[in-house]
């Protein structure tokens, strides 16, 4: 961190004394202004007398759990949260998140992860209710935002976090699938207009995960985005990577043939303005 900046206050909040006190080493050392509290009602003291810039936040806790914490805490002086437990559970990251906690964690974590994740929490500047819980039940959630780039990433963090319990590579398969289509959605779709707002609705049983993205464009038609690898004919799989440097584009446009070949199935309505991934479990 920058030190002509002002040192980002943060309040760790862990009942654990011995990880409480890593924590706190690898943040000071890291240009934090760190403050420890053992559980939520030692926390809710110190934030109710001072103000924080990012609350580093346990789950399970005597006397107050951090989910208690979350929905004690004062609107006007309320910091960001980030969550961190072990307990990485549906239930527990929609409660967390009805109680507008910020980002999540799971334990154990590398450092160098959380640090990182701390900073993308204080570079941003929108508040942290933006994302609208529609159903929030472990499998069927619903969730509205609008179309701009901090929030797409908290969706991101939120989406990975339910995929939790799936072998490694399907969660990552999954996760890069889900990111092709959320960033087509939030940039073609939404045009980056934070006014504009999309929609993902994710479903999980034992045999299938389905998640449905809609954005709130006009949509468009495969043979017409002649940027894209999907418009591109069998004879010249290429084509489409001349028309984005004739137009000055990134190299690129593989999104959304990258995410079939990552999941069983991608179904897009009429307007191609909503977009279904399945991938079955058995």
């Amino acid at each position: 961190m920058d030190g002509r900046e002002t040192m980002k206050r943060v309040l760790v909040v862990e009942d654990s004394a011995s990880q409480r006190e890593a924590l706190c080493l690898v943040l000071g050392r890291s240009g934090f202004e760190v403050t420890a509290a053992a559980d939520g009602v030692e926390a809710l003291e110190k934030i109710l007398r001072e103000e924080f810039d990012l609350l580093l936040l346990d789950v399970w806790m005597p006397r107050m759990t951090g989910l208690e914490l979350l929905s004690h805490l004062p609107e006007k002086t309320r910091p960001k949260a980030l969550v961190m437990t072990a307990d990485d559970t549906a239930e527990t990251l929609l409660q967390s998140l009805r109680e507008k906690a910020y980002l999540f964690i799971a334990k154990p974590f590398d450092p160098k992860d959380l640090v990182q994740l701390m900073k993308i929490a204080l570079e941003s500047t929108q508040e942290p209710d933006q994302i609208q819980i529609v159903s929030a039940q472990p499998n069927w959630v619903e969730l509205r935002f609008p179309c701009e780039m901090q929030t797409a990433g908290r969706i991101e963090n939120v989406v990975d976090h339910l995929n939790s319990g799936l072998p490694p590579h399907v969660r990552q398969s999954l996760g890069l699938a889900f990111h092709e289509l959320l960033m087509n959605a939030i940039e073609w779709g939404g045009q980056l207009d934070p006014a504009s707002r999309a929609q993902i609705d994710y479903l999980r049983t034992h045999k299938f995960l389905m998640c449905r993205i809609a954005d709130p464009g006009s949509g468009f038609k495969p043979a017409g985005v002649n940027h894209a690898a999907i418009a591109n004919r069998s004879e010249d799989p290429f084509a489409h990577s001349d028309v984005r440097e004739e137009r000055g584009m990134r190299p690129g446009g593989y999104g959304i043939e990258l995410a079939k070949s990552l999941v069983d199935e991608l179904v897009y309505n009429e307007a191609h303005n909503e977009v279904v991934m399945v991938k079955y479990l058995n």
